[in-house]
């Protein structure tokens, strides 16, 4: 070498043999084939030579002078390029040029000639390979690393590489680059952070898509040296993550896209970074948290990812994000669930309970998004769920807001279609979603459930067996959604005919009237109210769309017409540069509402031909999984409805003639159905269908003669429907039956004595003789006034329909038949009125012993009270007979409500809130269900709230709806039942002594009811004005209510803008020189209304249930309103729509709780709101602060105040009532607290005084609704009336005794109201110390009678286990239920 060194000094340059000197004195192009024969020499060189590397060593050493690294020629320098990098392959690992900054030059030089790689159809593209692959080979940029400026050199390097990558270029391409770069990267002591930039900016969202091969590339690279340059990453993610130092790289604000593209290229480069996410996590940056939810959603849900398993620490960091105070942190979360569910199914147990906490969010959104997430997953794979995720997806059907519900059900839908109707994964998942239909048959069934594009023999066969294996309450939603399309194509109609008429004052009131009842139909009316104005507005103007809708909401419209019509009317209202059209969607939405696109006649000549086959044995019923028997029934059901809604759809002589065979079944059933559907079909069927009308009439003559009682009820009325000349029909059926009665053989008098009601109420004045001698002399002296058969001797207060006698049957028909022939005269000329209710009273005062022979049985007394007390509500109906209902009459019908007998309660319940619904009682019979406050079963008092929140509710709706009923006002406004509870709970036969402090206790606009309040003690009673104590308990009530609305109201001081009129019945006018300005409270009673607010409920609980952790107490007064939930109708800014549906477990019992002396108030104790449940889980546990066998013992229910001497004053109280109550009366027999005492003591109830014993629990079935006194005004037609009552819950007959203590409370007659007489408790407190093992020993006695009274013990126990403050009772409630 030092030869050859010296062969450099002397200048001398040597070329290759036949390559003459290179200058700039020639041309380019000599130039150029001078260059090219010398890069052919160095090309053959190799290393070993080393005469050729001295002989050559000048040449070199020329080629890098500036003449060449500067010349304009691209091809020139192309040239030295390659010659360049054969040197250095020659003369490694020595090169040849010994300068920095000359080694600098030429490495930039050839970096940029790299940039002709770009061109991949250049003809240059092989020698610029050659040159790529030169340098690579040899690692040529290796001798860079000592150089100064190398990172200027390396980083120049990489930008040029990726810059011309593209997808031209081949694998070896690629490789060369991979290869070149990664020796840098491999072999170098450091990666500078501009030189990492230059590598990640590549793998940055924006530059990947603009260049997919430099993101190859980087990825490449990465993967190559992930071991060498994850240092370098982790420090630059440090700098930024941890210390905040953004300017260390233009790449800081893309930190999160960097770390998800280095995760999925290689998961090891990021090792010692992902710990750093979990700190920033729990960053107090609401937008920092959010990227990183949404960086690890990705890495989590990654198809190949194992994250979850691989940092534990930070999965269950992660999953903590679920519960952020963040809304969309929480929305990312629940997005990325459906991700993770489809791609880690292992994952989905830690997923549930999150979910689950967050399909409850405040937050529409996120609940909504929790249901697609679910059944997007489900769609995917039914496997990939538990039972618990498709359980949150039916609990959002219930959800408050349209569009959660409305997803919901479509989701459910869905996934019943996939997996059930096209059975994509077996038979196993269709059984497991087998419940689907049940809950989401409302808005899904025209698409889903039963598409509507199927064949129309296949779409009803579809929707038989839908219907035939729905569950009760889908029926019902499914029945309602057909009548509520009914009512709206009505309404539509309406609104079509009135856009013909001409305008004027009155049509816009009628248009906006109409416009608004269709807009209560739709969802988020406030919204859609403009939309509807808006389509009104077309309508009068385009007359081809108001044909077609007149086409699609005439009765005669096809189903295939409706497709048509709604197409048309959306193509003609839509518009291409619109695509998010709101007025459009709602215009859909109601055509999809009203188009009849399941039936229209066709449809129901399918559906009667499916049942044929079903009846013939010819259907595949079983294959279905539905019995035959089952299914006639649903399909006879179905066509009820539906004959309802579309009674049009049967007029054909097939449909007709196949309901005259069902006439013949011998299933009751089945023919009740086809006797209703002939009544609302068969309008035209004697001018339409003579042939048909001449076979049916002989038929239903023979029903209403000697058929089964319902099934003569419905005859009747078909006859009174469909035949012109009805009265001749009727006399020919009258006459004989009228003829044939006789008592000796009541089986065959219970048919009879229902059709003569039914003539009587239909035809009054064509036999208004024979009814009123029938009524006189045979249905009161014969029949009521009599007892011939001695009913069974039982201690049950109920028993089955079948197993009542003919005669109580017998006797409940002729009640019906009195007040049916009533109902059709419409006047109480003749007095007759006055002389039912006299006997229907007198029936209430004897217990329903009649006579007072006390042959009558329990259960059978039970079913004449009841049918006593449904009869004056049915009479309260009609105005002419309400005006003669004494207010005594009143008193004793609304006792009813607190009868012994369970399924009096309820079936009388249920009667009074339909009633009040249909806006026919009176608004004081609102009041009785302040009475139900009085009620041991829990769900009674919810039911009781429940119905009187809907008909609060009901009224004002109706009040806003019709302005013109202001006259009426006193009649229909809420506000004003007010007065008549107050006068009803001031006459209540258990208030006695005026003072009576646990009786006022359960008393509990409010400047309005405050005026009310204050008026009525300016005034006296008007049933008894001279009675002083009667004046006396009205004030007293009147003062709880003041108290209440005190307590309750922070505007009870403003003055009322009205001057509430009080009911002249019930209370006598005011005396202008009479002042009452008195308060009759006792001192005791001040004390309750004094503790604090309740506190206001937590944010997280204004959804449908509450999302606070377990253990979280709720104060009484959100339990109270969580009962108003229950109603669709309920205010949604009510405090009480906070806390989600009646059938919700938060939801607690409606009383109010009295504070115990030496105790803080109830409300301001931490623990004196507890609900029910959670006590019964500590029940066996001693409470903190006080002692269990103080207040968790049934003994001490009834002791408001405690300890040993309570039962001498409470002997002494027993002593002083008697001696002060008023003379008795037969008030329903009712015994004053001193019979009540001796009844107690013999243990035996007297006769007629109804010394009830416990109140009997609900039984397992149902009794039928002729035996509860059924409305016979009801349309028929009408199927799946609402029932609002809500079930009891685990309180069925076997449950087994909850403890020993209940002995002496079952051997105890008991209070006609179910609650254990102030004696009893007296005569348990003597005994209260002996041990729990003695009084067990007592349970054997009866089996009945402990089967009785464990259910009151247990609700004792259960309402005593939710407080330690005394059990408040009803006359507080009863005004609390009508002020809260």
């Amino acid at each position: 070498m030092a030869h050859s060194k010296n062969r450099a000094t002397d200048g001398k340059i040597t070329y290759p043999p036949g390559v003459k000197e290179i200058s700039d004195k020639i041309s380019k192009e000599e130039m150029v084939r001078r260059l090219k024969m010398v890069v052919k020499t160095f090309m053959d060189m190799d290393q070993d030579s080393e005469e050729e590397k001295e002989l050559y060593l000048n040449l070199a050493l020329h080629l890098a002078s500036d003449f060449f690294l500067k010349h304009p020629d691209k091809d020139v320098r192309l040239l030295v390029a390659c010659c360049l990098a054969d040197i250095f392959r020659i003369y490694a690992p020595e090169a040849p040029y010994t300068s920095p900054d000359k080694l600098k030059d030429i490495f930039m030089f050839i970096t940029r000639q790299l940039k002709g790689l770009e061109d991949t159809k250049s003809a240059q593209f092989n020698r610029y390979f050659y040159l790529l692959e030169n340098i690579a080979w040899v690692k040529s940029y290796n001798i860079c690393f000592e150089l100064e400026d190398s990172n200027e050199i390396f980083t120049q390097l990489y930008r040029t590489l990726f810059q011309v990558i593209n997808n031209g270029h081949n694998q070896k391409v690629h490789m060369h680059m991979v290869d070149l770069m990664s020796s840098i990267v491999c072999e170098g002591d450091s990666v500078s952070q501009e030189l990492l930039d230059t590598v990640l900016v590549n793998l940055v969202p924006a530059h990947k898509n603009l260049n997919k091969q430099a993101y190859d590339l980087a990825k490449a690279l990465l993967k190559r040296t992930a071991q060498a340059i994850e240092p370098y990453i982790t420090n630059f993610f440090n700098q930024v993550l941890m210390l905040g130092k953004t300017s260390v790289s233009d790449l800081s604000e893309h930190v999160f896209d960097l770390i998800l593209e280095l995760y999925n290229i290689d998961s090891h480069l990021l090792l010692s970074v992902l710990p750093q996410l979990e700190f920033k996590l729990k960053s107090n940056d609401n937008d920092e948290r959010l990227q990183v939810v949404k960086l690890l959603a990705k890495m989590f849900g990654a198809k190949d990812s194992e994250l979850a398993s691989q940092n534990k620490p930070l999965w269950q960091c992660y999953l903590g994000r679920f519960n952020d105070i963040h809304v969309p942190i929480r929305l990312e979360c629940v997005k990325f669930a459906s991700h993770c569910l489809m791609n880690h199914p292992d994952l989905a147990k830690d997923l549930t309970e999150y979910l689950k906490v967050r399909s409850h969010d405040p937050e529409e959104a996120i609940r909504h998004d929790v249901i697609v997430s679910i059944v997007t997953a489900s769609k995917k794979d039914l496997s990939l769920v538990n039972d618990h995720l498709l359980n949150f997806v039916r609990e959002r059907t219930l959800d408050k807001r349209w569009r959660v519900r409305k997803e919901a059900m479509m989701g459910l839908a869905q996934i019943y279609k996939k997996y059930s109707l096209q059975a994509e994964a077996g038979k196993e998942a269709a059984k497991q979603i087998s419940w689907i239909k049940d809950n989401c048959c409302i808005s899904t069934t025209r698409t889903y459930m039963v598409p509507h594009n199927l064949e129309t023999t296949e779409r009803m066969k579809c929707l038989y067996y839908l219907y035939a294996t729905l569950d009760s309450n889908a029926v019902k939603a499914l029945n309602e959604m057909w009548k509520c399309q009914n009512m709206l194509r009505h309404h539509v109609k309406d609104l079509l005919d009135l856009v013909k008429q001409p305008k004027s004052d009155s049509y816009s009131k009628a248009v906006f009237s109409k416009v608004m009842v269709i807009t209560r139909n739709l969802p988020d009316p406030g919204k859609a109210q403009d939309f509807v104005k808006k389509l009104a507005q077309v309508l009068e103007e385009d007359e081809k769309i108001r044909k077609q809708l007149e086409t699609l909401v005439s009765p005669s419209c096809s189903c295939k017409q409706a497709e048509v019509c709604v197409k048309d009317i959306t193509k003609k209202l839509g518009s291409p540069k619109q695509p998010s059209n709101p007025f459009l969607e709602m215009v859909k939405f109601l055509l999809e509402r009203i188009a009849p696109v399941h039936i229209d006649t066709e449809s129901i000549s399918a559906l009667i031909k499916q049942v044929n086959k079903s009846i013939e044995g010819t259907a595949d019923d079983e294959d279905e999984g539905v019995p035959t028997e089952q299914a006639i029934r649903a399909g006879l059901e179905l066509l009820k409805v539906l004959s309802f809604t579309h009674p049009v759809s049967f007029h054909s002589a097939e449909t007709f003639e196949s309901l005259l065979g069902c006439l013949k079944m011998d299933d009751e059933k089945v023919a009740e159905a086809a006797l209703q559907i002939f009544k609302n079909t068969g309008s035209k069927l004697e001018e339409s269908f003579p042939h048909i009308k001449s076979v049916l009439l002989p038929v239903l003559q023979h029903k209403a003669k000697k058929g089964p009682p319902r099934q003569a009820k419905f005859a009747i009325r078909c006859i009174h429907a469909m035949f012109s000349n009805r009265d001749t029909h009727f006399a020919q059926i009258f006459e004989p039956l009228h003829k044939s009665l006789d008592t000796e053989n009541m089986e065959q008098l219970i048919t009879p004595l229902t059709t003569l009601g039914h003539l009587a109420m239909l035809a009054p004045e064509q036999f208004a003789g024979p009814l009123k001698s029938l009524v006189a002399n045979f249905i009161v002296k014969d029949l009521l006034m009599n007892d011939r058969i001695p009913g069974k001797k039982t201690t049950k207060l109920w028993v089955p329909d079948d197993e009542v006698s003919p005669e109580t049957l017998a006797k409940i028909q002729g009640i019906k038949l009195m007040v049916r022939w009533l109902l059709g005269v419409k006047n109480n000329q003749s007095k007759s009125g006055n002389s039912t209710l006299r006997m229907l009273t007198a029936i209430l005062n004897s217990d329903g012993d009649l006579t007072e022979q006390g042959r009558l049985g329990k259960p059978d007394m039970s079913r004449l009270r009841l049918a006593a007390g449904c009869a004056v509500l049915r009479l309260a109906q009609e105005p002419c007979y309400h005006e003669i209902i004494t207010l005594e009459q009143y008193q004793l019908c609304a006792l009813v409500i607190n009868d012994e007998c369970y399924q009096v309660r309820q079936a009388f319940a249920q009667k009074l809130h339909k009633g009040l619904c249909r806006l026919r009682l009176p608004l004081e019979y609102l009041a009785v269900f302040a009475l139900c406050a009085k009620d041991p079963v829990k769900e009674r008092r919810a039911h009781a709230r429940q119905c009187l929140v809907k008909n609060i509710n009901l009224r004002r709706e109706y009040l806003k709806q019709h302005a013109a009923v202001s006259e009426k006002l006193i009649s229909l406004l809420p506000e004003y039942v007010v007065p008549y509870a107050i006068h009803l709970l001031a006459h209540d036969p258990d208030y006695v002594k005026v003072q009576d402090i646990e009786q006022l206790k359960d008393i509990k606009d409010h400047a309005f009811i405050r005026k009310m309040v204050e008026n009525i003690k300016q005034t006296k009673d008007g049933q008894s004005p001279d009675d002083a104590k009667i004046n006396e308990k009205l004030y007293t009530v009147c003062d709880v209510a003041m108290n209440i609305v005190i307590s309750k109201s922070t505007t009870y001081s403003l003055e009322s803008p009205k001057d509430p009129v009080l009911p002249a019945r019930y209370f006598t006018q005011p005396d202008k020189n009479f002042s009452n300005t008195k308060n009759y409270l006792p001192p005791e009673m001040k004390s309750f209304f004094t503790p604090g607010k309740p506190k206001a409920a937590n944010v997280l609980g204004a959804v449908n249930k509450p999302l606070s952790a377990t253990g979280k107490l709720q104060t009484k007064l959100s339990r109270m309103e969580t009962i108003s939930n229950a109603s669709s109708n309920s205010n949604p800014s009510s405090p009480g729509r906070s806390k989600g549906r009646l059938d919700h477990s938060e939801n607690e019992d409606i009383s109010m709780k009295s504070p115990s002396e030496g105790d803080k108030p109830s409300r301001g104790r931490k623990r004196g709101g507890a609900s029910s449940q959670e006590d019964k889980t500590q029940e066996s546990k001693p409470k903190r602060g006080r002692k269990r066998a103080a207040n968790s013992s049934v003994d001490n229910t009834e002791e408001p105040w405690g300890g040993e001497d309570s039962s001498v004053a409470e002997t002494a109280t027993e002593t002083e009532d008697e001696q002060n109550s008023p003379p008795k009366r037969g008030r329903r027999g009712r015994p004053p607290k001193s019979a009540t005492v001796a009844a107690a003591r013999d243990d035996t109830p007297g006769k007629g005084r109804r010394g009830r014993r416990k109140v009997a629990p609900p039984p397992e079935e149902e009794h039928d609704e002729e035996q509860e006194g059924e409305e016979e005004e009801e349309d028929e037609g009408e199927a799946g009336s609402e029932n609002m009552e809500v079930k009891p819950k685990g309180r069925g007959r076997g449950r087994r005794p909850r403890s020993a203590t209940s002995d002496s409370v079952e051997s105890t007659p008991q209070k006609r109201r179910g609650r254990p007489p102030k004696s009893q408790t007296a005569a348990k407190k003597s005994g209260g110390g002996r041990p729990r093992a003695a009084a067990a020993s007592q349970e054997e006695e009866s089996e009945e009678e402990m089967e009785t009274s464990q259910q009151s013990e247990e609700e004792v126990e259960e309402e005593q286990s939710q407080d330690s403050s005394p059990k408040v009772s009803p006359v507080f409630r009863g005004v609390y239920i009508f002020l809260n």
